[in-house]
């Protein structure tokens, strides 16, 4: 229960310093994640620490390669391996899972928002004639600066909650 309400503790912290400020606090994960693994080693032994540790790495390595490609901040990477390393493998999949799907939705309002309907859909359509070419997007670029981004914390939150509601264990 203890790992339950520091999950949802730093989820909701999460989601109010990223929305907020854009970012997500290393005073937050860092600390929740030395915990998990100290609670897990004197809870369960040496078995706890690893089962910790598994969800901890697995965590880390699903959101390291975006990234590194400069899709999102170090926050988020760390964010996700703290959930994994409180709530152990198969649950920060589950919860990635979520997120990528509620992450993918935001963003594909945001585009709809931004560029409207006709544009996107135009994008689209030179997308697959192009077999995914530089060149429908050429087409259809405006500006340089015209990305879009938002706070991938948010996305992560509603999917580790969507994952603690709907079940990722």
């Amino acid at each position: 229960m203890i790992i339950i309400i520091v999950l949802v503790t730093i989820l909701i912290t999460s989601f109010i310093t990223d929305i907020r400020k854009r970012k997500i606090l290393n005073s937050v994960t860092i600390p929740s994640i030395i915990f998990a693994f100290l609670y897990y080693l004197s809870t369960q032994g040496l078995e706890g620490f690893i089962f910790s540790g598994k969800g901890f790495l697995v965590g880390l390595c699903l959101l390291i390669i975006p990234y590194m490609l400069g899709g999102m901040g170090a926050g988020d990477v760390k964010l996700m391996a703290a959930i994994g390393a409180l709530m152990g493998t198969s649950f920060v999949f589950y919860s990635f899972i979520y997120t990528a799907l509620i992450g993918g939705s935001i963003a594909f309002g945001l585009i709809l928002k931004q560029r409207g309907i006709v544009n996107s859909m135009k994008s689209f359509f030179y997308t697959m004639v192009f077999f995914r070419s530089n060149l429908g997007s050429m087409l259809l670029t405006k500006e340089k600066d015209s990305s879009i981004s938002f706070p991938y914390g948010v996305a992560i939150t509603l999917g580790t909650l969507c994952a603690l509601v709907w079940g990722g264990y």
